[in-house]
């Protein structure tokens, strides 16, 4: 009889330690969605920049790495970081990869893991409207030049014979620079100097010039993470592959891809 109740009391406890396990797990939060942490400069308009309405992050790269995101089956939140700050906040592991018309270099390539490209472009010029004295790059000798902190413009400058390089922090500060006669030119990707002129700079300043230095556009991870570099591989091709790519890239730049 004794054993009985023993094995009864056993069994009770059994059933109430479960059921408390049970009520446990209903009232536990539901697993948080995996986030992907992207690094970019938000004043870079087409590629990132930030909705004057809405306040959120808008462009091409924010839209590409949704779709990537999508893809891998993580939500992406956009991290706003200077420039010159994104390589840092990476090997920090404060961000999980990085999407901000970061062109593909050998020197950038010692420190982080690139995608395949993802977008083609090239360094322009812009200058003043009545400027007639600049028409290449040859030109920009001895003149003064606004560029943004940490690209390739800024650093294709500094090779320009006695040229006066000036650095801002956003593109827009090196367009205001411009405007308020500060510098004589602006250096920077084609893009990006195509945007700013096609949303009111044109009133003001023109391109000139050919394109220098074909240049390509890469997703940046950090060096060891080499799985997180091939899985944002295989989901860029799966969006170039399904058409969404070309979608996005006909929104931000009115044409489909070369």
């Amino acid at each position: 009889m004794l054993k009985r109740w023993m094995a009864l009391a056993s069994l009770i406890v059994l059933v109430l330690t479960l059921g408390l396990a049970g009520c446990g797990g209903n009232q536990s939060a539901q697993p948080a969605a995996k986030v992907l942490k992207v690094g970019a400069e938000a004043t870079f308009p087409p590629f990132e920049f930030q909705d004057e309405t809405s306040k959120e992050y808008v462009g091409f790269d924010v839209d590409i790495m949704k779709a990537i995101g999508k893809q891998m089956g993580l939500e992406v939140q956009i991290v706003n970081t200077g420039f010159d700050g994104l390589i840092p906040a990476l090997e920090g592991s404060q961000i999980d990869a990085i999407a901000s018309a970061m062109t593909i270099t050998d020197e950038r390539a010692k420190r982080v893991n690139f995608s395949k490209p993802y977008y083609k472009s090239g360094l322009s010029i812009v200058v003043k409207s009545d400027n007639v004295t600049i028409n290449n790059f040859k030109e920009l000798e001895g003149k003064r030049i606004a560029v943004q902190i940490g690209t390739t413009g800024a650093e294709a400058v500094k090779k320009i014979k006695d040229a006066k390089v000036r650095e801002y922090n956003s593109a827009s500060e090196a367009y205001l620079e411009l405007k308020a006669g500060g510098a004589d030119a602006v250096v920077n990707d084609l893009p990006v100097n195509e945007y700013y002129l096609t949303k009111g700079g044109s009133k003001d300043a023109k391109l000139v010039g050919e394109i220098l230095n074909a240049e390509e556009y890469g997703i940046a991870v950090a060096k060891k993470n080499t799985e997180l570099a091939g899985k944002i591989n295989k989901a860029l091709d799966e969006i170039k592959q399904n058409g969404e790519y070309a979608k996005i890239y006909e929104q931000w730049f009115g044409k489909k891809p070369q």
